[in-house]
């Protein structure tokens, strides 16, 4: 029997004191840290696996992405009124 893959986008946000925080937006609950982003990946692995193995114990849907997220960053100016 063939096991499922899941594939999920995940959100790295550079820490001010160092590292990574790892989000999962298909998944809230699933939040880790990392030092670097090659071990912060690897711990986003591990809660990802957890997340769904919980999900699945209590019978809770397993979220499916369709499509990767896409993100940009945008530069503001605070105080520039826009027409």
């Amino acid at each position: 029997m063939k096991q499922q893959t899941y594939t999920y986008s995940v959100v790295l946000t550079p820490e001010p004191e160092g590292g990574y925080t790892i989000t999962v937006p298909a998944l809230p609950e699933a939040i880790t840290y990392g030092e670097t982003i090659d071990d912060a990946l690897k711990h986003a692995r591990e809660v990802i696996e957890l997340s769904i193995q919980c999900r699945i114990a209590h019978n809770e849907k397993i979220p499916v992405e369709f499509s990767p997220i896409t993100t940009s960053v945008v530069s503001v100016s605070p105080g520039l009124h826009y027409a």
